[in-house]
């Protein structure tokens, strides 16, 4: 009984295999006729409008933007050399814990608190001094070094 099963199973899966054969080379045969009489080049041709989006009509010349190589940036943009007159700023000192060693300036530019250390004083400071200073990142964000007080 079970190998007349599995002749049964042989046969089906040859049926199968068959009909596959069939419907494969039908499709090729019609895929062979539609290429013949299919689309002309210009027919198939893809366009891309100003927005990058695909589209089957031509650019618009008018619309063209003329873009130069260097302007294009990969990457981390290119920094400007910066003035070193542009880094040294004034404040006010808001803040200043002598225990502690450290305090806050109140840049007068930006209005903004920031963070001073005691070793980056180059003179002992106290509260409501007039100061000069220049800003680098810190871990915690900006804080000032090479602070000294206005005369």
């Amino acid at each position: 009984m079970a190998k007349s099963q599995q002749t049964w199973l042989k046969k089906e899966r040859e049926k199968q295999k068959q009909k596959d054969r069939k419907e494969k080379e039908e499709k090729m045969q019609e895929r062979k006729d539609k290429g013949k009489d299919g689309k002309s080049l210009d027919d198939m041709m893809a366009y891309i409008d100003e927005n990058g989006n695909i589209s089957s009509t031509p650019p618009d010349p008018s619309k063209k933007r003329v873009i130069n190589v260097e302007d294009i940036e990969i990457g981390v943009p290119k920094h400007k050399p910066v003035d070193p007159a542009d880094l040294i700023r004034k404040g006010t000192i808001t803040f200043f814990n002598q225990a502690k060693g450290y305090g806050f300036i109140k840049d007068q530019q930006s209005q903004e608190s920031v963070f001073v250390h005691i070793n980056s004083l180059l003179e002992p400071v106290k509260e409501n001094n007039q100061v000069t200073f220049e800003v680098e990142m810190g871990p915690k964000g900006p804080s000032a070094v090479k602070v000294k007080i206005i005369r």
